[in-house]
């Protein structure tokens, strides 16, 4: 009688996996370095419910008016929608400080819609709740 060969089990691609988990670790490494931190004295708006990205390149407006730009002041809003691309002002996302009264945030975003800018965007804190 002939007997029948067992087939051999075929090992699990792991070193693939391995591959693609490193891959990924790497990524998020590099991207999570990327993104510049936000100003620790500054206290963001809070709002429910809103999906939302953190802003890599926001305009930060402080409560006595004051702006800034990755770490820059800028003199005023039209000057700083002076400087960006055209690409760059399709979309200008304002980082306000909890503090900055409401008819300052309202004119600085017409001074900014004036200047050139297509759409501004607030960003707020989402709240914990």
């Amino acid at each position: 009688m002939r007997r029948l060969a067992k087939a051999k089990p075929q090992r699990e691609p792991t070193i693939a996996l391995i591959n693609i988990v490193f891959l990924m670790l790497v990524f998020f490494m590099v991207a999570g370095t990327l993104a510049q931190p936000v100003d620790g004295a500054l206290k963001l708006v809070e709002t429910r419910d809103l999906d939302g990205a953190a802003p890599p390149d926001a305009l930060v407006v402080y409560p006595d008016g004051r702006i800034a730009h990755r770490g820059i002041d800028q003199t005023d809003a039209a000057e700083f929608v002076a400087g960006l691309s055209e690409e760059e002002k399709a979309l200008v996302r304002l980082l306000p400080d909890r503090a900055l009264p409401a008819e300052t945030l309202v004119s600085l975003t017409a001074e900014l819609r004036r200047a050139g800018a297509q759409r501004v965007v607030l960003v707020t804190q989402r709240a914990l709740q």
